[in-house]
């Protein structure tokens, strides 16, 4: 009884046709892409294109368009991997973690996971003690956590903000079409 947010039925993935699922690749690739590059990479005039682009933001397939700010070059930056688990397993006890976990930038990712531990977090701060003063306002603020545990990343090996597009959809459904002219 964890989830706190309603659960809204997924749009259909079959609602996608493969111009729409190249269009949403390509854009996951190159989120700053011109309506022209865009249109050329999924083979379309730029009108239709347009139009495909505006339904798919409109249907809820784009969340947003972000930069990705190479943070390191700001200034120092530790990663940290927290594993989290309450005393009590009310609903109002998760509630009041995750509300609280929500009002802190410096808490990148939050799941709530099962099996032996309730949330696993993701904490990006200046350094290990901005990291511990943070864990430190938390246990005082007593929204129940009962243990946590610490893991200092000491590198990153691997970063995505999600897998491709083509990952989750059958294979060849999202290759572009070789035709010698664009479709309109």
């Amino acid at each position: 009884m964890r989830n706190l947010v309603p659960i809204v039925p997924a749009m259909r993935q079959d609602k996608l046709d493969s111009i729409d699922l190249r269009i949403l690749a390509a854009l996951q690739r190159e989120g700053r892409m011109t309506k022209s590059a865009l249109a050329e990479t999924v083979n379309l005039t730029p009108t239709p294109c347009w139009e495909r682009l505006k339904r798919l933001e409109k249907a809820g397939y784009i969340k947003g368009y972000r930069a990705e700010v190479a943070l390191e070059k700001i200034g120092s930056v530790t990663t940290v991997m927290v594993e989290v688990t309450l005393k009590q397993h009310r609903y109002e006890d998760f509630a009041r973690f995750e509300q609280a976990v929500r009002g802190i930038d410096e808490v990148v990712e939050c799941y709530a996971t099962g099996g032996g531990i309730d949330y696993l977090l993701k904490v990006v701060a200046r350094d290990i003690d901005t990291y511990q003063r943070l864990i430190d306002r938390l246990l005082i603020a007593e929204i129940g956590i009962d243990r946590y545990f610490t893991y200092v990343v000491t590198r990153a090996v691997k970063t995505a903000l999600q897998p491709s597009v083509a990952t989750l959809v059958p294979d060849g459904d999202i290759a572009p079409e070789k035709t010698s002219g664009r479709a309109g």
